[in-house]
């Protein structure tokens, strides 16, 4: 990603104007705030909300579906790009012993959070009506938290990259738990051959054949000619049927594009997630990811404007399940788990970064936000346990402040870029 400061600045101001105004809005009148939300734009349409109608199903596409079904693809589309690099590039942050210690502490990060909700809910004797949102407080927000974390510990501190690396995994293992335990509706895993098929194809004809054809050519005459002339078309079209695929199984169509993200002609080197420099890689992965910014942007604000209106009596259990799974579950399942691999497993820490920082970099991964948020609407139907689990996300934003305090407290030394 490009030009960090300006891109996660904006990214989070966008987001919290439409978080801002849903919460305003619906607590000033909530009847038009949800018909807003609700508003259907095509009905009997082949892609939308599916319900049955004379025995059959048909699909209505409303604002909601549009914005968090179809447009935040895009969203996961790039977060998919960032790990996908991560993994599978010789560079790649999440490649070798150095991410051994991050990957570990994110599984702690995970299981941490489960382990505090679902232990919650069974003492506060609500297990049954809210175990489904087990997944909601796993999520971390990457934009929001690399940029409490460069309060905290400043842009150049060890633990800023180790943050990012234990973002991308937690990313990573997100969009897995979306997939898996999250269905959309029935299951037709047949249809994922449909996007098994468009991007093997798109990739095969546009990608490895014309590599192919240029093999000893420096010129690369083939390569070129796809490029300039064909573009990103292929992978759009291939997009659309593989979108559409994951819809048709079952599946959250929001993950749609995550097999044609592989298969688009990719720089042999990533700078790192928010790395200025990439702007100047030319491949086609890169040049997508720069002019989807200012798109994805404005989708951010409208996911924030249609998710998070929530009505402050809406308050109860699963909000507290939420907020304390982020901001207990995570501190605690990081460090253990971080303090673990780096000792008595022996992959260490960063030089420069002390074991007290793994408590820190919990706090700050502590802000769930945006993925909450939208793990919220698939958890739980419409309603007050969604209404209530969403607040929890939003409450999470208190763990920026807790992360300032307790960088103090630990004395975090800031360390500048």
């Amino acid at each position: 990603m490009y030009r960090v400061w300006n891109f996660v600045s904006s990214y989070s101001l966008l987001l919290i104007a439409g978080a801002l105004l849903a919460l305003v809005w619906a607590n000033i009148h909530a009847e038009s705030y949800h018909h807003f939300v609700d508003f259907v734009l095509i009905d009997n349409f082949w892609i939308g909300h599916p319900h049955e109608e004379g025995g059959h199903v048909t699909r209505t596409l409303t604002l909601h579906f549009l914005v968090n079904d179809v447009l935040m693809a895009l969203f996961f589309a790039i977060a998919a790009k960032e790990v996908w690099e991560a993994v599978i590039l010789e560079n790649g942050a999440l490649r070798g012993r150095k991410a051994v210690t991050p990957l570990i502490a994110t599984a702690g990060g995970m299981l941490g959070p489960v382990a505090v909700y679902l232990g919650l809910a069974a003492v506060l004797g609500v297990y049954e009506s809210v175990s489904r949102g087990w997944a909601i407080p796993t999520a971390t927000d990457i934009a929001f938290s690399y940029l409490v974390g460069r309060m905290v510990f400043g842009a150049g501190h060890p633990a800023i990259r180790f943050l990012l690396l234990l973002a991308i995994a937690d990313d990573a293992a997100g969009l897995i738990i979306l997939a898996i335990f999250y269905p959309t509706g029935d299951l037709a895993p047949e249809w994922l051959l449909l996007s098994l098929g468009a991007a093997v194809t798109v990739f095969v004809l546009f990608n490895w054949l014309p590599r192919r054809m240029d093999r000893g050519n420096q010129l690369r005459p083939n390569s070129t000619w796809v490029r300039k002339y064909l573009s990103f078309w292929p992978y759009l079209v291939a997009a659309a049927l593989s979108w559409f695929g994951f819809q048709e199984a079952g599946i959250h169509p929001a993950l749609g594009l995550l097999p044609i993200v592989p298969t688009v002609p990719h720089a042999d080197r990533a700078f790192g997630i928010f790395a200025a420099a990439e702007e100047h890689l030319t491949d086609l992965l890169n040049w997508m990811e720069h002019h989807l910014k200012y798109p994805v942007e404005i989708i951010l604000f409208f996911f924030g404007l249609l998710n998070a209106g929530v009505e402050f009596s809406a308050i109860s259990e699963p909000t507290w399940l939420v907020f304390f799974g982020l901001i207990i579950g995570k501190p605690v399942g990081i460090a253990i788990m971080g303090w673990i691999a780096a000792y008595p497993l022996r992959f260490g820490l960063p030089q420069g970064m002390r074991t007290i920082d793994l408590v820190v970099v919990g706090c700050v991964a502590a802000i769930g936000f945006t993925v909450a948020l939208f793990v919220a609407s698939v958890a739980f139907p419409g309603g007050p346990v969604q209404d209530a689990a969403k607040m929890g996300a939003l409450f999470s934003f208190g763990a920026a402040l807790i992360s300032l305090a307790a960088g103090r407290l630990c004395k975090v030394e800031k360390v500048r870029g």
